[in-house]
């Protein structure tokens, strides 16, 4: 996801500039810190306490100059317009969250909010449109048959989230002046390696192949997670 990211921002944005990244729900900070350490002005918002404290203490072991690049507020997503001005950001990353949300029309028109002209949203959510894939290719047949006609899904954490369809999504999109400009899926293949699986020696081809799948279809379609990117026009 993030060579994807990285190409949309290249493809929008002249080379060398520093940009205005707003991650909201940032976790550990990981796209935080990668994209600080890349030149660009990072703002995390994050209101799980511990993550906090994670992405904090990563944070602190980077460079004076990196951490200069970064600001983290712990805060809900859903609450941009109490912390910022509208159009403030050229980048927002929304990874991960939307999942937990119940109604994300509301974050998403937001966040949308918060986008100077031109710029990128990036989205990242569970594909409603392929959630058969990890329990039909583990053999759990009921639990493939009764994921045809649904977007809720229990997650590997056992709490029992939501998913996102594509059509929907790209209606969304189109309604808050963000409409769709790119999409990928991700883990088309990897998606049922066991947590904590050793990673193996030819990692790069690996990547390479998930790469290349989350950009060509039909592969994309039924990956287990889609990463769009939207255009403030």
């Amino acid at each position: 996801m993030a060579r994807q990211l990285d190409e949309q921002i290249a493809g929008r944005f002249p080379v060398g500039q520093r940009l205005r990244v707003l991650d909201v729900g940032m976790g550990q900070g990981t796209q935080a810190l990668r994209l600080a350490r890349a030149g660009h002005q990072v703002t995390g918002l994050e209101q799980d306490p511990t993550m906090v404290a994670t992405a904090r203490e990563a944070l602190s072991g980077e460079p004076e100059g990196i951490r200069e690049r970064v600001r983290i507020i712990e805060g809900d997503g859903r609450d941009t317009g109490v912390h910022f001005l509208p159009g403030s950001f050229d980048v927002v990353l929304c990874h991960g969250v939307l999942m937990y949300v119940e109604e994300p029309d509301p974050l998403l028109a937001g966040l949308a909010r918060m986008l100077a002209h031109g710029g990128l949203l990036s989205l990242l959510v569970r594909n409603g449109d392929a959630l058969a894939m990890r329990p039909g290719l583990s053999g759990d047949w009921a639990g493939a048959l009764g994921a045809f006609d649904t977007v809720s899904y229990t997650n590997r954490l056992g709490l029992d989230v939501r998913a996102d369809r594509l059509a929907a999504l790209t209606a969304t999109l189109a309604g808050i002046a963000a409409p769709l400009h790119a999409w990928y899926g991700v883990r088309v293949f990897t998606d049922t390696a066991a947590d904590g699986a050793e990673i193996p020696a030819d990692l790069e081809t690996l990547l390479a192949v998930e790469e290349r799948a989350g950009r060509t279809d039909p592969y994309r379609g039924v990956a287990a997670l889609l990463h769009l990117c939207g255009v403030r026009g």
